[in-house]
């Protein structure tokens, strides 16, 4: 029985050798293969057996997972389709090769020695995603994790093999197979990585895209007004937004809003452009479509609606004088949900920024809208409804004081500026 550390915590150790970082504390779980032993051997020292479809313990100490060498053979379409074999045979060559790149190929001994057969140390060296075999095409999801990778790593390429393969997978139908929280728990973690806008590079360059995001995929070659977007196609733009978000290191709600805020110019009839009149409630409809497809969680979908719908009013705030910033605090539910307001204008200030040569501009929107909400909720509501209730009103009468009283102070704050 031997058992190697094998998968990102031998490459990341490498990553940092190659550079000149010191050894990082282990943090999260690591993932070893054992080869020569059974699960019958496993259960007998005591790991804890928890994979229903393949045989994983749980180390009966440190709680790591160790799984059984083993190898896996297509059956059915999908990335569910699967047989597997594991039994004291199967060598740890074998259970390498059915990994996805090279790099996650990279087994190590007990005694710190390095298994490598197929060239995982010299593709970290070259900066290359490389796959290892071609049982990389029997899992679909790994399209979306060497997507996700690419974002994580913004100096790595994919070699021209493996973007090949992905492309026949494509044609092949196996994307299609992929359920939707799979492929959202993939696109939130690229979305979450330094350059997310990579990931949608490769998927768009396959053809996976269009099967997975067809409302995005439309975006790239639609033309926008050149005075407002220098970068001039729409698909450009937000990938420019969307990796602003991550200079900016916005949480996911907003990278999902910035993601998706302006799907609707996809769907302009050619005639308007490159205007894009009203497209705001097209893309609140569409982001809504998205978000029900893919199972979107409830802070991202809510988010990314209330996006879609005002950046324009938002870009368009610092025009607004205190009725029309009430109206527009009150429709981002604002004074109950400051926390999701100040999150939309974080999304905004992407926005206004993820346009070439603008990268830099200021944004006092964002700090306008800070500073008029923080104006209304300072109103004491408790007091200007007890005025009302003295002055005799009752019911709606005293909602419309309270209301009145905050645009008042809203009003006065606009005069002092």
């Amino acid at each position: 029985m031997q058992v190697y550390a094998v998968g990102g915590a031998v490459r990341d150790r490498l990553l940092r050798e190659q550079a000149g970082q010191p050894e990082a504390p282990h943090v999260g779980d690591r993932d070893w293969v054992v080869v020569g032993a059974t699960a019958e051997q496993m259960g007998a020292l005591g790991y804890v057996p928890v994979g229903r479809d393949f045989p994983v313990f749980l180390h009966p100490q440190t709680h790591e997972e160790y799984a059984l060498a083993r190898t896996e053979r297509k059956s059915a379409p999908g990335y569910r389709g699967f047989v597997m074999h594991a039994d004291p045979s199967v060598t740890l060559e074998q259970d390498l090769q059915r990994r996805d790149l090279t790099i996650n190929a990279i087994a190590q001994a007990e005694d710190g020695r390095l298994i490598d057969p197929y060239g995982g140390q010299r593709d970290l060296q070259a900066r290359v995603l490389r796959h290892v075999s071609d049982a990389f095409e029997e899992d679909p999801v790994r399209i979306l994790r060497l997507a996700r990778f690419l974002a994580r790593w913004p100096d790595f390429s994919v070699a021209p093999e493996t973007l090949a393969l992905c492309r026949r997978m494509v044609q092949a139908g196996e994307v299609d197979a992929l359920v939707p929280e799979r492929v959202w728990q993939e696109l939130s973690r690229g979305l979450m990585e330094p350059a997310p806008s990579r990931m949608f590079g490769l998927l768009r360059d396959c053809g996976a895209l269009a099967r997975l995001l067809p409302e995005l995929d439309r975006l790239w070659g639609v033309p926008q007004p050149p005075q407002h977007h220098p970068e001039v196609d729409t698909g450009v733009h937000v990938m420019l937004v969307l990796d602003t978000a991550a200079a900016l290191q916005a949480p996911l709600p907003v990278r999902w809003a910035c993601l998706v805020h302006d799907l609707g110019k996809g769907t302009t009839p050619p005639q308007e452009w490159p205007r894009h009149i009203a497209h705001e409630a097209r893309s609140v409809r569409l982001a809504a479509q998205v978000a029900d497809r893919l199972r979107v969680p409830v802070d991202c979908r809510e988010l990314a609606q209330l996006v879609a719908g005002e950046h324009g009013n938002i870009h368009r705030s610092g025009e607004f004088g205190a009725a029309a910033l009430m109206r527009l605090l009150e429709r981002c539910d604002a004074l109950r949900r400051p926390e999701r307001f100040e999150q939309a204008l974080l999304a905004c200030e992407c926005d206004a920024r993820g346009r070439t040569g603008l990268e830099d501009q200021p944004y006092p929107q964002r700090e306008r809208l800070s500073a008029a909400l923080r104006t209304v909720l300072a109103v004491d509501v408790k007091q200007a409804a007890a005025d009302a209730v003295a002055r005799g009103l009752q019911g709606p009468g005293i909602g419309n004081a309270v209301s009145q009283a905050r645009a008042e102070a809203l009003a006065a704050w606009l005069s002092e500026r």
